[in-house]
This record gives structure tokens, C-alpha cells and sequence, in this order.
């Protein structure tokens, strides 16, 4: 059984749902610190290229699992990530399949990010057409940190593969997979290409928001296209 272990992302890249594609299980952490990456924000298309779209969050709360960070609702974001959304995919060839459920998404009251981001990828995974199993880490009460952290969880859930990220092999503990018998595989991803609407030159890595509103359907071909992966 192939796992992928991921924090919950907000309107993640194409990437992101290529690595779940090619895992039969996908444990989601919500139990681990908040990283300022890409948790709160990610990237879409616009006129001028690229813009992001960020989640305001209470400062003060960063530190904390990611399960237990709140967003700052005293910022209106919702209006302007909406206005941002529109604008740059009302016009594109599929986005109208899309847009009734985000639109109801960004005009519901969310205090907690996390609930949003797993909102938002599970609704995704369901329109990749993408079957697999997903788990919650804190269902786990898995306690380590690092490596440790994902060969426990590996063990816990019987996965006998664990698929990482390219960027993995930087800072991985292969021993320790190997130690535990886990086969540790990494993803070789590489940017789908397709006709992007606003761009005449290819813009890689945005949200999977492009790529759903420019390719519709097919996004999940899309992505099958591209499964690949390398042993270590």
C-alpha cells in the first residue's frame, strides 16, 4: 500500500494532486505546526501574470498545530479572493463548471483553516476522480518528529510504501525507511503544460484552480499523463 503524508495545503498545485493519483492513502496532517508556505496561500493566473491569494491568520496563534490556527475574519479576504478568482477564470473555457461550488465556498463564514483547505481538497479529489482513502494524522496519535513522524505513521496505517516529494531527498532519513522495510519512493514531477487563458507564455506550479478552469475535465488525465516516479 502506497501512502502520501501531507500538511492541508490551500488550493494546492497540480503537483500536489499528481503525488495523491499515484497513493492508495493519503493522511492529512492536521496535527503538526502551521507552515507559512503554502498553508494559507497559493498562487492563480492574472493579467500581469501571477498573483497570490493569502488567508489572513491570527498572528498569535502560528505556532500552533495546524488544526488550531483561526483565521483573522476581521480582513475581508473572502470578497477579494473571490474578485481575484473571477476575474481571472470568468472568461476561461471550463470555469463555469467550477464556479457555483466556489462560489458558495467564499461566502461562507470559515474560522478554522484548516477546515477550509480540507473542504477544498476533498472537493477537488472528487472532481480529479481520484480514489483514495483519506485519513486524518490526529486520528492516528502519532508522536514523533521529522522521519520519525512518517515512518510511525507508515507503520501505524501498514503502508509498505511511502511516496514523498523531489524535495524529500534533502532532508529525509532514508535509513530509517529502510530500518522499518518501508519501500521509499519519490514523485518526479514536472509541470503539466497546457493553454492557459491571460498567458501566452506557460506559467507553472499555480493553484490546480488553473488548470481545472483551462483543461476541465481532462485535468485528470492531465495528471495521469504525468505520473512518475523515482526510486531512491
Amino acid at each position: 500500500m502506497i501512502v502520501a503524508i501531507h500538511q492541508a495545503n490551500y488550493l494546492p498545485y497540480s503537483g500536489f494532486f499528481q503525488k495523491l493519483s499515484m497513493a492508495d492513502t493519503f493522511v492529512i496532517q492536521d496535527d503538526v505546526q502551521f507552515d507559512e508556505r503554502f498553508s494559507h496561500r497559493n498562487k492563480i493566473i492574472s493579467s500581469t501574470g501571477w498573483t497570490w491569494l493569502t488567508i489572513p491568520i491570527k498572528k498569535e496563534l502560528q505556532s500552533l498545530p495546524m488544526i488550531d490556527v483561526t483565521i483573522n475574519n476581521e480582513i475581508n479576504w473572502q470578497r477579494l479572493h473571490w474578485k481575484k478568482i473571477t476575474s481571472s477564470y470568468n472568461k476561461t473555457k471550463f470555469f463555469h463548471l467550477y464556479k457555483d461550488y466556489f462560489e458558495k465556498v467564499y461566502t461562507k463564514k470559515w474560522d478554522n483553516l484548516f477546515e477550509l483547505n480540507f473542504e477544498l481538497i476533498k472537493k477537488i479529489i472528487e472532481w480529479l476522480d481520484i480514489k483514495i482513502e483519506i485519513i486524518k494524522e490526529s486520528e492516528l496519535n502519532i508522536i514523533g518528529t521529522a522521519t520519525e513522524r512518517l515512518v510511525k505513521v507508515c507503520n501505524t496505517i501498514n503502508a509498505d510504501t511511502y511516496i514523498s516529494g523531489i524535495s524529500g531527498k534533502d532532508y529525509l532519513d532514508e535509513s530509517q525507511f529502510n530500518k522499518h522495510k518501508i519501500d521509499l519512493i519519490y514523485q518526479n514531477y514536472s509541470s503539466i503544460k497546457y493553454s492557459q487563458h491571460l498567458s501566452k507564455e506557460f506559467i507553472p506550479n499555480l493553484s490546480i484552480i488553473d488548470l481545472l478552469a483551462n483543461v476541465g475535465p481532462d485535468s485528470s488525465s492531465y495528471l495521469m499523463e504525468k505520473n512518475n516516479l523515482n526510486n531512491k
